[in-house]
């Protein structure tokens, strides 16, 4: 799974649309009202953004990632995996399935 913030709803739906049509992810949950304070280039910054919850396989992460980064906006977009621990076996199974498409 992983997360990967926009800078409003247009970019996050273009995203999470080419994440799903390329098969890099099986779903992409979009969660606006997001308020990021961070340090860039030396000045703090605080923007309004919206969140991707992207689920996608360990072995999708490389292309995902890679495909994130030359379609993102941001010069250093966020993108940060995270392991899934457990889930509902059939909606894993989904998961797998859905991305193993783009292979076939």
């Amino acid at each position: 799974m992983g997360f990967v913030t926009a800078p409003s709803m247009a970019v996050a739906r273009q995203l999470a649309h080419g994440l799903v049509e390329g098969r890099l992810a099986a779903c992409v949950n979009l969660v606006p009202g997001l308020e990021s304070i961070y340090v860039w280039q030396g000045k703090l910054a605080q923007e309004p953004e919206v969140l991707l919850i992207i689920k996608t396989t360990q072995g999708c992460w490389p292309a995902l990632q890679d495909w994130v980064a030359q379609n993102h906006p941001y010069e250093v977009p966020e993108v940060i995996q995270v392991p899934i621990q457990a889930g509902l076996p059939a909606y894993l199974t989904w998961v797998q399935t859905s991305v193993e498409l783009a292979k076939a």
